[in-house]
């Protein structure tokens, strides 16, 4: 009886209620700090992390195998185009390409040492990447050649997109935002209202997007990033202290996800109106977003942590 009025007061709101959320915790067989996760399809993935950890799923993350990174500087992004094409970025200036789908990791040379924390490419053969005092890297031709660009900010940069080859936007410390309409020879820096520092940006598409950032920060764009409106999350009766937002993500206009510091995860289905606490899906904090479709997603963090998500229909 108890478990049939469970069911009914469960399944009584459920057309208001957002599509149910599975919490899968997966073997990862590392303690790294897992700081970069990039899904292609929902059964190709890679992860990056610290000691120069690169490791790689075909199933989903049912298993993930280490791959030789031939680096030991610690890694915090990781992006592919496709199938076979990728790049991993980090500490020391380190950029490493594969072109077979991660099996492999080559050195691609840079003019900084600086720690490298983003990255975007629109085409295998010109992408960005930014980090530390403002640096903001390009290439066109695959990453065999960067060019620094001038930021004109000594601000760390630590999130960056490009929709397309001339539309990008670049977050970081001190409540940066830069945004460029020329590829990147010129940025031009945006008001947030806000010192925070944004670790993260997402556009759902050419007009609308999200940056996130520590205690709490969300800012909205309507116009391709050129204003930004403060949505922060407030600090509600239970709350003690302010989540630091790590990592957002959106797979439609409509349904965004967040990830941050103690295994928090917010979670909306409004475009961004309201954002719903999902509780801490992990115990560590969560620096890796990734979501392949609609309805798959993974978050990776600290001590190995990788964690799929299922969202139902």
């Amino acid at each position: 009886m108890v478990v049939v009025l469970a069911t009914l007061l469960y399944a009584f709101p459920s057309w208001t209620a957002d599509p149910p959320l599975t919490i899968t915790p997966q073997v990862s067989h590392t303690e790294a700090i897992l700081m970069g996760l990039y899904f292609h399809t929902p059964q190709l993935g890679w992860a990056v992390g610290s000691g120069g950890t690169i490791l790689k799923t075909v199933d989903g993350g049912k298993k993930w195998k280490k791959v030789v990174s031939g680096t030991t500087a610690s890694l915090s992004g990781v992006f592919f185009l496709d199938e076979k094409q990728g790049w991993a970025v980090g500490a020391n200036g380190t950029i490493r390409r594969s072109l077979d789908g991660g099996t492999t990791w080559h050195a691609q040379l840079v003019d900084t040492q600086v720690a490298l924390y983003g990255l975007s490419f629109v085409s295998p053969s010109e992408g960005w990447v930014v980090g530390g005092n403002g640096t903001i890297l390009h290439t066109k031709d695959g990453g065999t050649h960067w060019v620094d660009l001038a930021s004109k900010t000594s601000a760390a940069l630590y999130g960056i997109q490009f929709l397309t080859a001339q539309h990008g936007t670049v977050v970081g410390a001190v409540g940066t935002v830069l945004v460029t309409d020329d590829g990147g020879i010129t940025w031009t820096q945006q008001e947030t209202q806000g010192a925070v520092t944004l670790f993260d940006v997402y556009f759902s598409d050419t007009s609308t997007g999200w940056a996130v950032g520590n205690a709490g920060a969300i800012f909205q764009t309507t116009n391709g990033g050129h204003q930004w409106i403060d949505r922060t999350l407030p600090c509600t009766r239970t709350c003690t202290k302010l989540t630091d937002l790590l990592r957002v993500r959106f797979t439609d206009p409509q349904s965004g996800w967040i990830a941050g510091e103690r295994g928090m995860v917010y979670r909306t289905t409004d475009s961004g109106f309201t954002w719903t606490e999902q509780g801490a899906i992990a115990n560590v904090s969560l620096f890796g977003l990734s979501f392949p479709d609609g309805t798959h997603g993974w978050a990776s963090g600290e001590k190995g942590t990788i964690v799929r998500l299922t969202i139902g229909r």
